[in-house]
């Protein structure tokens, strides 16, 4: 075997033996627990917009912060009432229709029964 073909062998040996020692140590992480949330943080939703564009529905303890994402970081857009995000926590729809739910309900509470009563 030539030196060159040496070469080529023993590089190919080292970089399949990286990529095993690699997802060894992957798998091995995932099954101790590292990478999952820990405290009181949960991503609620996500609905991206651009390529490095997204907003974020973000439960922090009992408030729950709409945050946008952009090159140049993060930044709270506004709150929500952790009670009108409840319902759709569970729901397997996505960030858009759950925020289209949420504002529809904020509206429906803000409007209140004066809007469409018969009283004049």
């Amino acid at each position: 075997m030539t030196p060159f073909a040496t070469y080529i062998v023993e590089t190919l040996v080292t970089l399949l033996a990286v990529i095993a020692l690699a997802v060894l140590v992957l798998v091995s992480a995932r099954r101790l627990g590292l990478g999952r949330p820990l405290g009181p943080l949960e991503l609620v939703g996500r609905l991206p917009l651009e390529g490095r564009r997204a907003v974020y529905l973000v439960r922090v303890a009992q408030r729950v912060y709409v945050l946008g994402a952009s090159e140049a970081g993060l930044e709270k857009l506004g709150e929500l009432d952790p009670d009108l995000i409840q319902p759709f926590a569970e729901s397997k729809g996505g960030f858009r229709e759950v925020l289209s739910r949420i504002l529809e309900r904020k509206q429906d509470t803000s409007e209140g029964p004066s809007s469409t009563g018969g009283k004049q």
